[in-house]
């Protein structure tokens, strides 16, 4: 059985950050191993992706999209990630980023990639997380960085 990955925005535009080369590179070798691994982004990450001004790096950046399963946002993942920020995991202002995490869990994802590690991979925030999910009777959710997996 493969791993069920969930990527966030930060996966999919470090692919293209010339601004960042090791990251870039990491990125392009964890886009090597997507066939050992089941796939998806959600849809919040899709609309991410439609905000970025340049045509051109929006339109690479959907191609990328091509091999990904796409949640669909619920009601059930925004009251999740309502619960994330009541929790302090969260701040009201990082809502989107508590939604990339409530659509990977409650999708059944095994991890949540990111490079967001401000927001989403780091220590302190995966335990609000999973204390959140413990308590609401949802499975664990793994938040790291594609070197990680």
């Amino acid at each position: 059985m493969k791993l069920r990955i969930c990527a966030d925005t930060s996966v999919f535009s470090a692919y293209f950050d010339d601004r960042a080369t090791d990251r870039k590179s990491l990125t392009r070798e964890f886009w090597q191993t997507l066939a050992a691994y089941e796939c998806s982004a959600s849809q919040l990450a899709v609309e991410e992706l439609r905000q970025t001004a340049d045509m051109n790096l929006r339109s690479e950046m959907e191609s990328l999209l091509k091999p990904f399963q796409i949640i669909p946002v619920t009601d059930e993942m925004r009251n999740l990630a309502e619960k994330y920020i009541l929790a302090a995991a969260f701040t009201r202002t990082m809502f989107n980023d508590a939604v990339h995490v409530a659509s990977a869990t409650l999708s059944r994802q095994d991890v949540l990639v990111s490079w967001n590690f401000k927001h989403l991979v780091n220590r302190r925030r995966r335990a609000l997380v999973g204390g959140v999910n413990v308590a609401s009777g949802l499975p664990a959710i793994d938040i790291l960085s594609p070197p990680e997996l």
